[in-house]
């Protein structure tokens, strides 16, 4: 049994077009022959599917795409499963999650990891692939797209909610998959916490774990024998100028090959959203020579302690003087006047307090702004 997994596709910026213009052979070059020689598909999608104007308020930029042509550019590359759960999916409020959900199965796609309420949202995927029953749970961090009991969106990320739902699919499955969205965006290299949480996973039933989010590629290892794939990087995501090179840029599928009851992991590196071309290219094998040597070295940061917390705290450094701006209000006078009631409340009420919300909130940011507060 072979299952394909692809990161974030967001079909915006010069793809928009080539996707109205249903140019997909030019969108994906070859990459649907790479989906045609596995038995099952999964992609990421990034973004909403709506006609809604209703934008929430949040830190960072709300994208969607209200063309469902996107849908048909994915049914051409092959996929079977789109995976919702993400920072991104509730940018429309409850009706961009609901009308992306329709779509998709409008197209034939099956979903998880998003829906009309947290009860529906936290349901797993189950499905008989080569007769073996696989399950699969779509988590995302805490970042304004959680669903709750009577709103749409992800099923975001609960230690207990999270381990009991493994628990319970355990039982009902004979593998498990843990589809994760999450991580620092353009960081390398999995957080101390996410580490540590994806191998809990492992530990309590979980047989592979796949996340992004990161918009970069991360490495991966086997832990108790099992795969972990801390970030596939976009996949298709072409975006700002100042975006167009680098690790934005570099990204990879993974293939989940089972044998001899276990997963085994075969990396499918490419290109996308490059200042020349916008578009996904597989990587020539010269290309490929240096993206596993990158990976190859990551992985051996990963599995090793003292690398692993170096690389950490020299990152906590490079975050400091921007997070410790949002974090003080280093004016004395500022807070005593606030306190005293001389200022009113809406003078901190504004995107600043977003800021805050999601330090304290989401997973990865909480963790960093911990650390660099410990170190200073």
């Amino acid at each position: 049994m072979k299952i394909l997994i692809s990161g974030d596709f967001c079909p915006i910026g010069r793809n928009a077009q080539i996707i109205k213009d249903e140019n997909y052979s030019s969108l994906f070059n070859g990459f649907e022959d790479v989906v045609k020689e596995v038995d099952y598909a999964i992609v990421n999608l990034e973004c909403p599917i709506t006609t809604s104007s209703e934008a929430i308020k949040k830190t960072g930029p709300c994208i969607k795409t209200e063309s469902p042509k996107a849908l048909k550019a994915l049914q051409y590359a092959g996929f079977d499963l789109l995976t919702l759960a993400n920072n991104h999916i509730q940018d429309y409020g409850s009706k961009g999650v609901i009308d992306t959900i329709n779509k998709a199965k409008e197209f034939g796609f099956e979903t998880v990891g998003a829906a009309d309420s947290l009860k529906n949202a936290k349901k797993p995927f189950i499905k008989e692939i080569n007769g073996i029953k696989v399950g699969i749970l779509n988590i995302a961090e805490n970042e304004f797209c959680a669903a709750t009991d009577s709103q749409a969106g992800a099923y975001t990320f609960d230690l207990v909610d999270n381990f009991n739902q493994i628990k319970l699919l355990r039982n009902k499955v004979e593998k498990l998959i843990v589809i994760y969205h999450g991580g620092r965006e353009h960081y390398q290299l999995p957080t101390p916490e996410q580490r540590k949480r994806f191998r809990f996973f492992i530990e309590n039933g979980a047989d592979a774990i796949v996340a992004h989010h990161t918009h970069c590629f991360s490495g991966y290892e086997y832990y108790n024998n099992k795969p972990i794939v801390y970030s596939l990087g976009n996949f298709i995501f072409d975006y700002k100028k100042k975006y167009q090179k680098g690790k934005w840029t570099e990204g990879m599928s993974v293939i989940l090959n089972l044998k001899d009851n276990n997963f085994t992991v075969e990396l499918i590196p490419h290109y996308q959203g490059r200042k020349k071309d916008s578009t996904l290219k597989l990587l020539e094998e010269d290309e490929k020579s240096d993206f596993f040597k990158s990976i190859d070295s990551l992985n051996k940061i990963i599995i090793d302690d003292a690398l692993f917390m170096k690389e950490w705290n020299m990152y906590l450094e490079t975050q400091e003087a921007s997070y410790l701006a949002h974090l003080y209000v280093k004016n004395k006078y500022i807070r005593y006047a606030f306190m005293l009631g001389l200022l009113p409340k809406r003078f901190l009420r504004n995107k600043h307090n977003r800021i805050l919300l999601n330090y304290i909130r989401c997973e990865s940011h909480h963790e960093i702004s911990k650390g660099i507060l410990y170190n200073v």
